[in-house]
């Protein structure tokens, strides 16, 4: 089944705040249900369409809520591309004028062209002073486990399907939306294996306490991975590319797990994806030839959707 992704938000004015100060004349933030503001939402920084000053390590620097909205996108999914992030009309952005252009000035974003299958694509990266600001600006009044924030590339070689994880997000987003739901936190697979690692070094310290065999071991992980709603498949703990958070009409907190897939995943690695449950989005990227008889890549807005 294919769908068309629609990447145009319905705009509604909020207050202008900036730490946490505002006008009281539009909606606050926190009473917005459109998942592209569920990053932002818990940040004492500017909302509205005026641009208020923020204070920046030992400067200041002026941001309205769009550009909030595209520092806490980014961040939240460490690589975007430029055209998926919307300004303050709507409008898709270029990291070469607008809202993006003026980010990159101030040192907070970096944008830079890769080719992606057969189409040249300026992805967003969060720069550490970006990362930066949104950390010191937390609001004191968040509660719940925090919205990551991540800064650079670090894995090159996965760009073309990194990049596609803000489009997935959405994809599911709006239909939990639909459905009454409201986002509350998005984590990607860097912060879910990362808990794991912690997990698996403390096992080995207890493990060498104690005489432990493979069969306590498999078991503890089994048991880590039951508590946080990972599938274990075959001995190995599965993890997927985004993990969203949220919380359904009746006020019961559930995860979706959504992974995309290349055409790269073939095989049993990609029947072992197939069995975790995960939603799963296919994205032809084009590579190989696989971008159709014009030899262009199809549009990267376009999913197909496997519920498992």
């Amino acid at each position: 089944m294919w769908r068309d992704i629609d990447p145009r938000p319905q705009e509604r004015e909020r207050p202008d705040l900036s730490r946490g100060a505002g006008s009281g004349d539009d909606r606050s933030e926190s009473a917005s249900n459109d998942p592209r503001d569920v990053f932002s939402r818990d940040l004492d920084l500017p909302r509205g369409n005026t641009r208020r000053p923020v204070r920046d390590r030992d400067r200041s620097v002026d941001l309205r809520e769009s550009e909030v909205r595209m520092l806490a996108t980014i961040g939240a999914f460490r690589v975007v591309p430029a055209k998926d992030l919307l300004d303050h009309r709507g409008r898709p952005s270029s990291a070469r004028q607008g809202e993006l252009r003026r980010l990159r000035e101030e040192g907070l974003v970096d944008a830079k062209h890769y080719v992606l299958g057969r189409e040249k694509t300026s992805l967003v990266t969060l720069t550490e002073r970006g990362r930066e600001l949104l950390e010191r600006h937390r609001s004191a009044r968040a509660t719940g486990p925090r919205q990551e924030f991540y800064a650079g590339v670090v894995k090159p070689k996965e760009l073309a399907h990194d990049s596609q994880l803000y489009r997935a997000y959405l994809h599911s987003a709006e239909r939990l939306q639909r459905g009454g739901s409201t986002v509350r936190r998005v984590s990607l697979d860097y912060e879910l294996k990362r808990d794991y690692q912690r997990f698996l070094r403390e096992l080995n310290r207890d493990r060498r306490r104690a005489e432990r065999d493979a069969d306590d071991s498999a078991r503890d992980v089994a048991e880590w991975a039951a508590r946080r709603d990972l599938p274990v498949i075959d001995g190995h703990v599965h993890f997927p590319d985004v993990r969203i958070e949220y919380e359904r009409p009746d006020g019961e907190r559930k995860v979706e797990d959504v992974e995309v897939v290349t055409p790269h995943y073939r095989g049993a690695y990609a029947a072992a994806k197939a069995s975790t449950g995960f939603s799963r989005y296919r994205i032809d990227t084009g590579v190989g030839g696989r971008g159709g008889s014009s030899g262009r890549s199809p549009d990267p807005r376009i999913f197909e959707e496997f519920l498992g």
